[in-house]
Formats: C-alpha cells, structure tokens, sequence
C-alpha cells in the first residue's frame, strides 16, 4: 500500500501546475507589451533619474509658490467632490433602473415584465458605455468642446464616475437582504420608499465606503486629467515639469501624497460610523 511522505504537501503539485501555466500564460503578454524592465538599470537612465530625483530635494517652499499651490490643491478637491457628486445624482436612479431587487412585477408574479426587463438592459448598457470610457479620455474630448478649466474635469469625473457608481451599486444592493424592501413594495411603498427605508439600511456601511473609495480615486483622477487641461495640481505638475521644476514636482507629490491620506482616514471613519 502506497504511502505519501510524512510531510508531503498534497497540493503541491496543483499549486506548481498553476505557477506553470501562469508563466506560459504571462509570457507572451510581456512580449505583447514590450516590457523590458532592464532599460532602468541602464547607465544612461539611472544617470537621468539621479539627476531628476535629486533636483527634488529641498521642496519648494516660497511664500508665493505654497500660495498657488493651495489654490490648485483647493481646485483639485473642488473638481474630484463636485464630479462625484454630479455622478452621484445620476448614478442612484440609474442604479433603481438597473437592480432586479426593486422590480414590483418580479415580486407579483414571479416573472418581470417585458418593458421592465427592457428598461433595465438598456440601463445596464448606458452604464457600460459610461465606465467604459476612462475619464482622461472624456476630459480630452471635453477640453475641445468647452475649453481648458475645470468643468472639463468635472464633467469628466462624472461621466465616467456615474456608470462604475451606478454598477456596483446595483451589485450591493443586489446582495443585500431584500426582506425588508420586498415587505414594503408587497404592501403599496413606491420603489423609491423601498429603497430608502427597506434596501439602504442594510447596505449603507458598503455603499459610503465604496463612495469614499471612488472620492479617493477622484481626486487622482482629477490630477492626471489636470495633464491634459482640466485645470488643478496637474495642470501645474505639467507646466512644473516642462520647466524641469523638481523642487515644484516635490512639493506638489507631497501634497497629493496627503490629500490620499487624508481621503483613506475619512473613508475609515464613516466605515466606522455606519458599520
């Protein structure tokens, strides 16, 4: 009678096979990808990036430097909370239109209407069409459209912003505990009553953090579309460093480096909160 080792790992040959086939799999990505992670240890780069990182050190710090810096971290916040929430009232009733969860026909009869599962496809797709474009894309297009600032930035975030909201807040509502909603639709409450009172509650801790997440990632977002105009500490990271400004590119990396803590505090208290 066969015996495995006393300390064999019987998925040992389950996890190399994985590995392998990872690797075979990750290989010709690489190559599609042209990633050649070597040219950082050339002598000219590494010649390049001592040079640019060391311009870094000191940080900027001038009276009027720090000025406009808290005007373009001030914008930069403006620009990521007003596209969140101008994506915020779009997403919450594209989010009833797309969730199964408050369909009154699915409840009554068991089967959604037509009409009703229509609406929601198309409402599915309009939400796949909105995060499908990434927000860099949309602000390019929309500094064409109305001109260098931030309302290209604003609208950029909320566009792209309002289809992922929209997604995973259906997802949430979803799989949370429908009992509750269910209850008050059987009993004559509006889908919006429902929501609010039946759905919500149980899935309020999930959906603010998420919210705070998605602020966190505007507020990123916000700064890379600044590169192309939208106004912000990117728009004057981009001028900063086209004058090879490191001590500026400093400064303002701190900053940012900041405003990203400070969101992720915020988003661990108000899970706290409403935990």
């Amino acid at each position: 009678m066969l015996t495995q080792p006393p300390h064999s790992d019987p998925a040992l040959r389950g996890r190399i096979t994985a590995a392998v086939l990872l690797c075979v799999l990750l290989w010709p990505l690489l190559l599609a990808s042209e990633f050649k992670p070597w040219q950082l240890f050339d002598t000219q780069s590494l010649a390049a990036t001592a040079h640019f990182v060391g311009s870094f050190f000191p940080p900027a710090h001038s009276a009027d430097f720090l000025w406009l810096l808290l005007r373009a971290t001030w914008q930069t916040i403006a620009i990521a909370t007003a596209g969140l929430s101008l994506a915020l009232l779009a997403a919450i009733p594209l989010t009833l239109l797309a969730s199964d969860a408050l369909s009154i026909s699915l409840l009554e009869s068991g089967r959604m209407r037509f009409s009703a599962r229509l609406l929601r496809q198309l409402t599915r797709w309009l939400l796949i069409v909105l995060r499908s474009v990434p927000e860099l894309v949309w602000a390019l297009l929309l500094v064409r459209i109305v001109g260098l600032g931030a309302t290209a930035g604003v609208l950029a975030i909320a566009l792209t912003y309002s289809g992922m909201l929209g997604k995973v807040y259906a997802e949430i509502l979803a799989t949370a505990d429908a009992h509750a909603a269910q209850s008050l639709l059987k009993n004559g409450a509006s889908r919006l009553v429902a929501f609010v009172y039946g759905t919500l509650p149980n899935a309020a801790a999930e959906l603010i953090s998420y919210t705070a997440f998605r602020w966190e990632c505007a507020l990123r977002g916000s700064v890379v579309m600044g590169f192309v105009g939208a106004g912000g500490i990117g728009q004057s990271m981009d001028e900063a460093m086209k004058m090879l400004a490191g001590d500026e590119v400093s400064s303002m990396l701190l900053v940012l480096i900041g405003l990203v803590a400070g969101a992720d505090k915020l988003s661990s208290e108000l899970r706290k909160r409403f935990s």
